[in-house]
């Protein structure tokens, strides 16, 4: 094989390799997608609805690590963040209920913070709770899970749990996650039941 086209394979090769790598940092860094495998954010949020991810919210990653090379801000109450599980270390979908120095709890699924109810409205099975400045649909079959004692979420955590409350593994059964576990916030379902949609979270 002549050298000039070995080169020109070998610089095709690097330029392919380059745009693998750079694709992949990017997904790892700034942006991804989430397959819902559950249904503990239901009714808004369906068992395989994919979600886009802003890996960038709440500050810059080290590709392919979870170091912060950057941070900008945190999780806010409300916001619907991507998350390793702090028991299996699988990544979760959950909504922030409550943040670094609040008070929560949790009685029959109903969330108090800082003291007061947190509003719901509307009737059974169709009921929206207003958490900081969104709202956003809720469940409270089963009794609406476990219920929580008064706690105060330490600096650095939050406190994270389903919509569907009587059936979602979180921070009531695990705990506070350090806002370091948080990879990113959901921003809203771009595909759902196989068809190409727009639901912001």
């Amino acid at each position: 094989m002549p050298q000039s086209r070995r080169r020109k394979m070998l610089r095709e090769l690097v330029s392919l390799v380059s745009l693998v790598l750079g694709l992949l940092a990017a997904r790892a860094s700034l942006a991804d997608h989430y397959y819902v495998p559950s249904g503990s954010m239901r009714p808004g949020i369906e068992v395989g609805d994919r979600i886009l991810v802003d890996k960038r919210a709440y500050g810059l990653r080290l590709p392919l690590t979870h170091l912060y090379a950057l941070r900008y801000d945190r999780p806010a109450v409300g916001q619907v963040v991507v998350l390793d599980s702090p028991e299996t270390g699988e990544v979760l979908l959950k909504r922030v209920v409550a943040v670094g120095g609040d008070s929560v709890s949790v009685r029959a699924g109903h969330l108090w913070l800082n003291g007061e109810p947190v509003p719901v409205s509307g009737a059974p099975g169709d009921l929206i709770e207003r958490l900081g400045d969104r709202a956003h649909p809720v469940r409270l079959n089963a009794g609406g899970g476990p219920p929580l004692d008064p706690v105060r979420v330490p600096a650095d955590h939050v406190l994270v749990m389903g919509d569907n409350r009587g059936n979602s593994r979180d921070g009531r059964m695990f705990g506070f996650v350090h806002v370091d576990a948080i990879l990113g916030q959901a921003l809203g379902v771009f595909l759902s039941d196989g068809n190409l949609t727009w639901k912001p979270l």
